[in-house]
């Protein structure tokens, strides 16, 4: 078995308790993250820019903050995220560098004001070290569709690394930071982590504010952390999450758990861990699925051996329209980005095309949106646009959006809300629970370039990960172990991913159970290497 393709970095938890003691400055950190990426995005690509002087600008101020305040102020005055060097998918506003969402209509968009997410990390002294590549306005799920160049997959560079965060996943799977920030609105988080070897959350929908993330379906989208252990996307989510009176969706959240861990609490994840009595469903329609790839099954089933080992109870469950989601999220994400990328038009905002002679103001909106936006992101506004037409809406829009409320229905019955008990039966006779398992993707990350002509075969590798959007509810993909491709007459270990699936507002339950399974598993990507 060949060995790992890179060594583990610190993780965001060992990086901010180094800087709060003194043992490592930011600078430090900025130093050996900048040399990482110099070292093994050229072969990779999962940064579109990299902002080298900001972050050691931003790693002075920490590091002269903390001579300051001397020894004896508690964690020498500095933020709980001090020196950790981040990477920003390209979808979320910074004040400084280029936010483009890797297409040519925003190529030299430089924003005023920073997304209140990445602002709520750089609060507690985090480090944005660059914005990371991504399929095209976040549409896709392989980091193909990037106007500027594929992302490849640190375990086998011939390979997607999943997408939409595509760019956040790689980084952090190559260690070249140790946590990123990601955006999910069909599985754009999981899929990644899960073909990338990483940890990655999507919070439930209303926990993280999206002020500043350019808005692909506006119901669905929802930003998260991404990092190669639990306690990192724990502490992160602890910061990311809250009320922004900014954003419309965002939930007031008095009375609510919090979504994670505090760097000084973490001692109380491992006590949840060591709670037994979780009930853990499995849906049968997953469970052995043939259009599954045979690691998945396994994964899946060793997943859910290790969390009944660890004195969980685990119920098949019927988690009805599994795959009519499919369909429900393709009519309806669409639809809003039809409705959200219409502002992009060369005039109010985006690149301008040249006008020809005798152009009116219409044939310059479709002159600009023909150059500046690829295949892919043009095919899902033509379906969207399609859907939201008259004649249609009702035959496609009002019914998908009906569908919407039955798979919302059936996952709410399973995963009984804050105040609920994992007792009884649901009305569709399923065991209700605390979590349900399954698997992130239908299987390992594929070839570059391998679907591109099947736009359908790529859709259907979020048929696990989209009824969790649609309904709205807390997820995370956790490392499971790797699957043998063989290609090119060599068998390469590939990572797989399991998802966890909680109840809105139960973040900490998936932290409960993932652990579990890292405990069983291994942590990080260099520990998770078969023998």
């Amino acid at each position: 078995m060949p060995s790992p393709p890179f060594q583990p970095a610190r993780t965001v938890v060992e990086t901010a308790r180094a800087v709060r003691s003194g043992e490592l400055s930011a600078s430090d950190c900025v130093r050996d993250a900048l040399s990482r990426v110099r070292e093994r995005d050229p072969a990779l690509h999962a940064f579109l820019e990299v902002l080298g002087d900001e972050a050691e600008r931003t790693a002075r101020a920490i590091d002269d903050r903390r001579a300051r305040a001397g020894d004896s102020a508690p964690g020498r005055g500095l933020g709980e995220l001090a020196g950790v060097c981040l990477g920003i998918k390209d979808n979320l506003c910074l004040a400084w560098g280029r936010t483009t969402c890797a297409s040519r209509i925003l190529e030299n968009y430089r924003s005023p004001f920073t997304a209140t997410s990445v602002q709520r990390l750089l609060d507690q002294d985090a480090i944005a070290l660059g914005k990371t590549n991504l399929d095209e306005f976040a549409m896709g799920s392989s980091c193909e569709s990037s106007a500027f160049g594929t992302t490849r997959n640190p375990f086998d560079p011939s390979r997607v690394p999943g997408g939409s965060s595509g760019g956040s996943a790689a980084g952090v799977g190559a260690a070249m930071v140790p946590a990123a920030l990601g955006s999910d609105t069909g599985g754009s988080i999981r899929q990644p982590a899960g073909w990338c070897n990483v940890v990655g959350l999507k919070p439930t929908y209303g926990r993280v504010s999206r002020y500043g993330l350019v808005a692909y379906a506006s119901s669905l989208d929802q930003v998260g952390p991404m990092a190669s252990c639990i306690a990192d996307c724990a502490l992160l989510s602890f910061h990311l999450c809250g009320h922004d009176p900014l954003d419309a969706t965002s939930v007031d959240d008095r009375g609510l758990p919090p979504a994670g861990y505090a760097l000084d609490h973490l001692d109380a994840l491992e006590r949840d861990a060591d709670r037994p009595g979780l009930v853990v469903g499995v849906p049968t329609a997953a469970r052995g699925s043939r259009g599954n790839h045979g690691a998945v099954n396994e994964a899946n089933e060793r997943s859910a051996a290790a969390l009944r080992e660890a004195g969980a109870t685990i119920v098949d469950v019927d988690l009805a329209l599994l795959e009519e989601a499919i369909a429900a999220y393709y009519i309806i994400a669409p639809a809003e980005a039809s409705s959200n990328l219409a502002r992009f038009d060369g005039v109010r905002y985006g690149r301008r095309a040249a006008m020809n002679e005798g152009d009116d103001l219409e044939a310059l909106y479709a002159r600009s949106r023909g150059e500046g936006f690829g295949p892919e992101v043009q095919r899902r506004i033509l379906l969207g646009t399609y859907v939201l037409s008259a004649g249609y809406a009702d035959r496609y829009y009002h019914t998908a959006q009906k569908a919407r409320r039955l798979i919302k229905d059936a996952y709410e019955q399973l995963l009984p809300s804050r105040g609920g008990s994992a007792s009884g039966r649901s009305a569709s006779g399923s065991r209700v629970c605390d979590v349900v398992l399954m698997p992130s993707s239908p299987g390992p990350a594929f070839v570059v370039g391998e679907k591109n002509s099947d736009p359908l075969a790529l859709y259907l590798e979020d048929v696990y990960t989209v009824g969790v959007n649609l309904a709205g509810l807390p997820a995370m993909s956790v490392p499971a172990g790797f699957a043998s491709v063989a290609r090119d007459g060599e068998a390469r270990p590939l990572p797989v991913g399991v998802q966890l699936v909680a109840p809105a507002f139960e973040e900490r339950r998936l932290f409960r159970a993932g652990r579990v399974l890292e405990r069983a598993f291994g942590v990080g990507a260099a520990r998770l290497w078969p023998d």
